[in-house]
């Protein structure tokens, strides 16, 4: 299906309520779009279209628009006069920015979660938690890779064990920031993050803090510049 800037995809079968009690809460609508931005239902840049949106969520226009009030407050969509909400789609310094301090939150969670996994519980969910980057399966730049790379970094400052770097760390972690990105990464750059991801686990997985630090700083240092080369399409104004 091909979706135009104004246009809004049909939710799922399975998503949608049966009735409008179901699906008449702003908690429930909030939830249904931030789970079609990350799963790629909705694109950054596209338009949030109300009627299409009250039609399949089954809501009135009051909660839809609380909804988007909420998501604005947490940089997922813009409002924009005379347009209405937007996914957002962040700049190019935006990007950087974003990265910048999740280098400094994430290097601080490698350096506590090598820590960590001195416990055998801590250390079992971990490699649970990280199984997936030893499957030597080629990547592509697709939804399934944007869901292992969550759950890699989520990872780690899940065995942190800081609760609030890990909300800091999703909240940094804009899911509009990989789907922005994804189209334009090569096969190159996620065999190579790949590499990076085990160099991380490993220096994790044998307790030493300060080389979980240095790679995982490398790690996203190198993705800030993939990012800096992508063509000025691909960011917003």
């Amino acid at each position: 299906m091909t979706l135009t800037a104004d246009s809004t995809p049909p939710l799922p079968a399975n998503d949608r309520p049966d009735a409008p009690a179901h699906g008449g809460t702003v908690d429930y609508v909030v939830e249904q779009l931030r789970d079609g931005m990350l799963q790629g239902r909705f694109a950054p840049g596209q338009r949030l279209v109300e009627a299409d949106l009250t039609r399949d969520l089954r809501v009135s226009r009051g909660p839809l628009r609380e909804a988007f009030r909420r998501l604005s407050a947490e940089g997922l969509i813009e409002i924009v006069p005379h347009r209405g909400a937007l996914v957002r789609r962040l700049t190019q310094r935006e990007m950087t920015e974003l990265f910048q301090i999740r280098s400094s939150l994430e290097a601080l969670a490698a350096r506590l979660a090598a820590a960590g996994v001195a416990d055998p519980e801590v250390r079992a969910r971990f490699e649970a938690d990280i199984a997936p980057i030893w499957n030597d399966n080629p990547r592509m730049a697709s939804l399934d890779y944007i869901d292992e790379n969550h759950r890699f970094h989520d990872a780690i400052v899940a065995a942190s064990g800081n609760a609030q770097l890990l909300r800091l760390t999703r909240q940094l972690r804009l899911p509009v920031l990989m789907y922005q990105l994804i189209g334009s990464l090569k096969a190159e750059n996620i065999a190579a993050s790949l590499a990076e991801h085990r160099a991380i686990a490993r220096a994790i997985l044998a307790g030493d803090g300060e080389d979980a630090e240095r790679c995982v700083t490398a790690h996203l240092r190198r993705a800030v510049g993939i990012a800096e080369a992508m063509p000025e399409r691909v960011f917003g104004r």
